[in-house]
């Protein structure tokens, strides 16, 4: 016994007794842990059930509240329409219906019950169920304080029974104003609450009211306590729910619930029940309730704590068990993994400190008295300093004075408070003077007694990015400036283009893509008689008389189908007197290119017109002076030179004849004589045709072009065809206008086109008379046709014009030109 005492106990033997003393204490512990544990349990259970239902109820609460107020803004919206005040303002029955869609449209938008009008005296005028036996349409709701609230201009919320479809709702009401800013009506948006109890609650065991003041429950998630009471209601509270006529005619039974000893806890039918009150926001005296059974609170209590404890004792045998195993088996290994710890803790410092004096980043640490205990070689690198001239060094004395006062002042008590800080802006100073700006993030390292040992601190250059920064800062005080100033230019051009708008003689209107009136000018108002507020929105249709507004939409559809503006000219009647308008649309384009607007400037061209027709009365009358002083002329030439030269002639031959024996020389003289006379004659004849060709009074026009063509042909060697269809007489204005355009055009064939080839064509089609004269020459530049008096384009024009056709100039570079004139010709201006 003695030799087995002597024995020094193995090992493996003190390991086994130890385990067995902690596998004891765990099971100890665990039986410990599980009472206090299912006694914490059980009053955790009740607590939290409680907490939650305060939780719930609170939810409840604010859920009713949004869901009761949801139809406040429609209504607002419903109250502000055009077409719902004109149904109050008139008794037009197409205006009543348009107010019956419009509540039909937000009836079934917001799957509301019922949506109606009343007017000033509570009677209802218009209403979404007016098909249905239960119609609001000529009922009084006079009555409703919802109605009355909203005559005093409120927006009103009201719970209460239908007093004519017998069902609960929401009625959100607001008042509707008129065109003269007075109260015309009220408009009125009934929610039923099925939809809102249905969503009250999820379990069996719990329950949620909602009751008025009086304690009436008016939302319940048991039907059968809908409309009676929480609490016994006296005689005074019974006759002021009846007279309300808020619930109904009643009665108004009591639910049984009675108050107990214990606060939020009440009984119904010898049962206890958590009972927590909530009041309703925007509701005053109305309250939401929570109501939970006791006895199903502890049932659920006692299956949880059941089903918890009952794992809990099934896993701690378990797990006692594995630990011993787990002990036994690891507590060999644990000295061998304690060597092996300890070389590796040996070779991460090693591989820390080559880490920490190799990154690539400012490190270093200091003691409780702010003095340096190392630096990175990075650190000495950036600043410049060696090793022996930093270690136990302040850390303020490498930095700017007013970083230093900071660091010693401010950072360094309240880094030994914390133990940490992040991004502290600091400057450091290099050895050569140079100032570093840096942003320095430290943590702190404490002994197991918690003192403060030393920190390991990192510091980023970012006086490059300073800079930068400083300079953004700089770049955006003027973006600011700039941005100001452009305001202000943009202010000018808004104040100047609306004093352009306001003051212009010219109307000015920009509508939509669908005719819809975005804005008008002051003269656009004033000479259609029509306000830029009460246009705005509307079509022209709407706006203005018909006949205006078709053609009006007629210019628009051009624009939207061309992309390209269009002109166009259209008369209004002002003061008495018609006024004549050219009008310029052209098509308004968003940032897409899409044509979202159209814009209209119309200028007063009514004197203009009335300046172009006096001109052209005179150029007519011109015209007509010119044509009678040539055919006098002619006449003259003709009748009077002609003869007097017939004379000369008739007396130089007889010289000659007198002369032919007796003087030679003076028979030539005489003879000479003639010949000049006779060229003069000649020359005579030709300069009264052309003047005024009697065979354009006498025969018609295609004799006249005939004749001319020939007599062209003949004088300039260009050879001229003339065609001509079965022309009627067109009557001497007309005629003259041909002739004369005709002269002009073959006159700038010689002068201009350089060509061998003139062709002149008359055709008449289906009252139609058409001229062209063409030639295969080089042609002119288009602009010349435009600017150059000297081919006489303008005096054709004009001609044209007076006769009252058009005339057409197709020209080009080398490719030859076409003078057409064209002229309808009527029963009034043509001679059969």
């Amino acid at each position: 016994m003695a030799k087995r005492s002597n024995k020094k106990e193995s090992p493996e033997g003190a390991l086994r007794q130890i385990v067995s003393v902690l596998a004891l204490l765990a099971f100890l512990s665990i039986v410990t842990g599980g009472v206090l544990y299912v006694s914490f349990l059980q009053k955790a259970a009740v607590s939290e059930a409680d907490h939650q239902a305060v939780n719930r109820i609170k939810l409840v609460a604010r859920h009713l509240s949004d869901s009761l107020t949801e139809n406040e803004r429609p209504v607002k919206t419903l109250a502000g329409m055009r077409r719902i005040v004109r149904a109050l303002e008139t008794t037009d029955l197409e205006a009543t219906e348009q107010a019956n869609r419009i509540l039909d449209h937000f009836k079934e938008t917001l799957n509301a019950d019922v949506c109606y009008l009343i007017d000033v005296t509570g009677l209802t005028i218009a209403s979404s169920n007016r098909h249905f036996t239960d119609s609001f349409v000529g009922k009084n709701f006079g009555f409703r304080p919802y109605f009355q609230k909203a005559m005093e201009g409120r927006t009103a919320t009201y719970l209460a029974l239908g007093s004519v479809s017998d069902k609960r709702g929401v009625y959100s009401s607001h008042p509707v104003m008129g065109s003269d800013g007075e109260l015309a009506g009220v408009v009125v948006i009934k929610a039923l609450v099925d939809l809102i109890e249905s969503s009250l609650t999820s379990r069996p065991e719990e329950d949620v009211l909602v009751a008025d003041p009086n304690g009436v429950v008016f939302i319940s998630s048991k039907k059968q306590w809908l409309l009676k009471t929480l609490w016994p209601l006296n005689e005074k509270q019974i006759n002021q729910v009846r007279d309300s006529q808020q619930f109904g005619p009643g009665p108004w039974s009591w639910i049984g619930f009675r108050p107990t000893d214990s606060p939020d806890t009440v009984e119904l039918k010898g049962a206890r029940f958590l009972m927590h009150e909530e009041p309703i926001r925007f509701f005053p005296g109305w309250s939401a309730y929570y109501i939970q059974s006791e006895e199903a609170i502890s049932q659920r209590v006692s299956s949880n704590l059941f089903r918890v404890t009952g794992i809990v004792v099934i896993t701690s045998i378990v797990l006692v068990g594995l630990l011993v195993f787990l002990l036994y088996t690891r507590a060999l290994v644990e000295i061998n993994r304690r060597i092996m710890a300890e070389g590796a803790l040996r070779q991460s410092e090693e591989r820390y400190r080559a880490i920490y004096h190799n990154t690539p980043a400012m490190l270093h640490s200091i003691n409780s008295k702010g003095r340096l205990v190392s630096v990175s070689d990075h650190w000495l690198k950036a600043l410049q300093y060696e090793t022996g001239q930093v270690i136990g060094k302040h850390l303020g004395d490498f930095m700017t004075p007013s970083s230093a006062e900071y660091l010693r002042e401010t950072m360094m008590p309240e880094f030994l408070r914390t133990g940490e800080c992040i991004d502290v802006p600091y400057q450091f100073v290099k050895k050569n003077g140079e100032v570093m700006d840096v942003l320095l993030s430290a943590i702190g390292e404490r002994d197991e007694e918690g003192n403060f040992v030393r920190s390991l601190a990192v510091s980023v250059d970012v006086t490059e990015q300073k800079k930068a920064q400083e300079a953004l800062n700089q770049a955006q005080e003027k973006l600011s400036q700039h941005s100001q100033e452009l305001e202000r230019q943009v202010f000018r051009r808004t104040e100047e283009i609306s004093s352009i708008l306001k003051y212009t003689p010219n109307l000015v209107h920009i509508k939509d893509a669908d005719g819809r009136y975005i804005m008008v000018n002051r003269r656009y108002e004033e000479i259609f008689g029509i306000s830029n507020e009460d246009v705005r929105g509307r079509t022209q249709h709407e706006s203005m008389p018909r006949e205006y507004a078709d053609a009006f939409r007629e210019v628009d559809h051009r624009v939207l189908s061309e992309k390209k503006p269009v002109r166009s000219e259209y008369v209004v009647r002002v003061d008495g007197e018609d006024h004549s308008y050219l009008s310029v649309k052209f098509p308004i384009y968003d940032e897409q290119g899409r044509i979202h607007a159209i814009g209209g400037i119309s200028t007063d061209v009514t004197e203009i017109k009335k300046a172009q027709e006096a001109l052209r009365r005179l150029s007519n009358r011109m015209i007509i002076s010119q044509e009678a002083e040539r055919q006098a002329i002619a006449r003259e030439l003709h009748d009077e030179l002609g003869q007097i030269l017939t004379v000369l002639r008739m007396d130089a031959v007889w010289f000659k004849k007198r002369l032919k024996d007796s003087d030679a020389a003076t028979q030539e003289r005489a003879s000479a004589m003639c010949e000049l006379i006779d060229k003069t004659i000649e020359d005579v004849r030709g300069i009264a045709v052309r003047l005024r060709p009697g065979v354009l009074d006498d025969l018609g026009l295609v004799d006249a072009l005939e004749w001319y063509t020939s007599d062209f042909e003949r004088r300039t060697g260009i050879t001229c065809i003339f065609e001509h269809d079965n022309i009627p007489n067109l009557g001497n204005a007309i005629s003259t206008a041909a002739y004369r355009i005709a002269q002009e055009a073959l006159t700038n064939v010689v002068r201009h086109a350089s060509t061998d080839r003139a062709d002149v064509s008359l055709s008449f089609d289906q009252e139609e008379f058409t001229l062209i004269i063409s030639d295969n020459g080089v042609g002119y530049d288009g602009g010349m046709v435009e600017e150059s008096e000297g081919l006489g384009i303008a005096g054709m024009r004009e001609r044209a014009m007076l006769a009252g056709g058009t005339l057409e100039v197709e020209a080009g570079e080398d490719a030859g030109s076409r003078i057409i004139f064209r002229i309808k010709v009527s029963g009034a201006n043509k001679e059969k």
